[in-house]
């Protein structure tokens, strides 16, 4: 089998002064998806129902880290047969490759929150440098459970040629944005 995709976004959850709050991602809350243009027409968007990972931040320091592993088998399109090709050879080839990995190297703050998280994506057992942007954040208790809860949301666009997903190109697009929404709750 060949290495697996695994999504691991490094980045984003407060840690105590002397020891890191660690948290599970909850994967009923975490979206993975993605948008792509779809033969000059419309863009289509497609999610993945399965991910998980574990987060860590700490503000203070600046110091985060995030860990997400997407299930490229549950790849949703809400179209079973475009679903089905999309987890073929032509595409992500999920009996090879069944998981969609980001792990972080580095993150840029602006004041106490993340800005940008960069990392290595691995797609199809192709790893790739990629930056993705933060567009929100938040931390606080959460108001049903009552535990501590981070969430962010972040994005960035690759080629799915680098990652050898070349099928369709030009007529499907080769640019697709890659979108994360994520909650995790404290340990």
């Amino acid at each position: 089998m060949k290495n697996a995709l695994l999504v691991m976004v490094a980045a984003l959850l407060p840690l105590g002064a002397a020891q890191a709050n660690n948290f599970t991602i909850d994967p009923e809350h975490t979206y993975p998806t993605f948008r792509i243009n779809h033969l000059g027409f419309s863009t289509m968007h497609g999610r993945f129902n399965k991910s998980s990972g574990t987060m860590e931040l700490d503000a203070a320091a600046k110091k985060a880290s995030v860990s997400i592993t997407i299930d490229a088998t549950s790849i949703d399109t809400g179209h079973q047969k475009r679903d089905d090709h999309l987890r073929s050879p032509d595409f992500l080839n999920v009996a090879e490759n069944p998981e969609i990995t980001f792990k972080s190297t580095a993150v840029s703050w602006n004041g106490t929150k993340p800005a940008t998280v960069t990392g290595n994506l691995t797609i199809m057992g192709v790893t790739k440098p990629v930056t993705l942007a933060v567009t929100r954040m938040n931390c606080g208790e959460h108001p049903f459970s009552k535990k501590h809860t981070c969430g962010f949301d972040a994005e960035t666009k690759i080629k799915r040629s680098d990652f050898g997903v070349k099928y369709g190109i030009p007529a499907i697009g080769d640019d697709m944005d890659l979108i994360f929404q994520v909650e995790a709750v404290k340990n």
